[in-house]
């Protein structure tokens, strides 16, 4: 059965109203808990207005107070930006404060917005250096109880214990973000699942294939191959009103303009400081209306989901707030999506096992 989330990841284009798009997405996070979402994916974005709440592992802990029942997961925190231990301690705590309800989700970081690593005095160049080695340090002070040291190129430490231990053992749930298809290989000899990002659904399957002829290849049986397949997401921007045609008026602006805004910062800094990571290459295929965001009804939205889920994905991360979008639009897209698209998919498992 295709699993559904929820990417909550709010636009703030103006600081005065910072506050009042945070207090929205609590109260997202809340509905999502009240109609079933398995899992509330959160953001990391710094200085541009595009994540509101920007530090997700301060805002997990606030979803977590305010729900009952939803995972929280990240997708991703931007490990290269934090100190290991000092995440690795807060991953901690929320994995007890969720009382295992905590998705640790890694990634390196941006890709594209050298702002973030300047920002944090961070070399980009180094950061993929530095997710891969923080790794390993979060990794060990979950697992070892008597303590340990570590002599890398960015960190040595002498760690006597981590307090407080994790609530989930061995370590708590931990997934990977892998944005290309040598990422998703380099996963799949690892025999981990992973997260993906906005996609058409040909390239999906196609890195699905590798990923799973990989994964055998480096000794997983089929059952670990199914289950890591299970355990894998796929990011859509989706849309849901009561007709097609509601749906693309209010989508297909709000998604426009959400696409805009994203490279608003990294432009203006790239005309200033002749900086840039990486350009926006991708083809029209991946970040365009027709494979970059679903929309429709919930006939039409229920079909392009049954297409997702012929790919052997998992789940789908389902981001439906988009740029400048009204807190109210988004909740009413999520309600018809929990209540007349998501049943479809549990209705066929039902319907299969008779």
């Amino acid at each position: 059965m295709l699993r559904f989330s929820n990417f909550l990841f709010p636009e703030s284009r103006d600081p005065a109203r910072d506050a009042d798009v945070i207090a929205d997405c609590i109260a997202e996070a809340k509905l999502c808990d009240a109609l079933g979402v398995e899992v509330l994916w959160l953001a990391e974005h710094h200085f541009d207005g595009n994540c509101a709440y920007v530090d997700p592992v301060t805002f997990a802990a606030a979803v977590l107070s305010a729900t009952k029942r939803i995972k929280v997961g990240f997708a991703v925190a931007q490990v290269s930006l934090h100190h290991p231990m000092r995440l690795a301690e807060q991953m901690s705590l929320l994995d007890n404060l969720g009382r295992g309800r905590v998705i640790v989700g890694l990634g390196r970081g941006t890709a594209y917005n050298v702002y973030e690593y300047q920002g944090y005095g961070i070399p980009h160049e180094e950061a993929l250096e530095r997710y891969e080695e923080a790794e390993g340090i979060m990794l060990q002070a979950w697992t070892s109880p008597d303590g340990f040291t570590h002599a890398g190129k960015h960190w040595t430490l002498k760690v006597p214990r981590l307090r407080p231990t994790p609530f989930t053992q061995p370590h708590p749930t931990m997934i990977r973000a892998a944005s290309s298809e040598d990422g998703a290989l380099h996963l799949a000899r690892r025999g981990v699942p992973f997260l993906m990002n906005v996609q058409t659904n040909e390239t999906t399957a196609k890195r699905l294939a590798l990923y799973s002829a990989a994964m055998t290849e480096a000794g997983f049986d089929a059952t670990h191959v199914a289950r890591c397949l299970d355990e894998s997401w796929v990011w859509r921007n989706v849309v849901v009103a009561p007709t097609d045609e509601e749906a693309r008026r209010i989508g297909i602006p709000a998604f426009e303009a959400m696409q805009e805004h994203r490279k608003t910062l990294r432009e203006k800094i790239y005309a200033e400081q002749g900086i840039i990571m990486k350009r926006e290459t991708a083809p029209p295929a991946r970040v365009g209306i027709d494979s970059g965001l679903v929309v429709g009804s919930p006939e039409t939205v229920a079909a392009k989901m049954a297409e997702i889920e012929a790919t052997g994905v998992g789940g789908v991360i389902c981001s439906f707030r988009l740029g400048p979008m009204p807190a109210a639009v988004a909740a009413g897209s999520i309600r018809l999506f929990m209540e007349e698209v998501a049943p479809r998919f549990a209705d066929r498992v039902a319907a299969a096992a008779e």
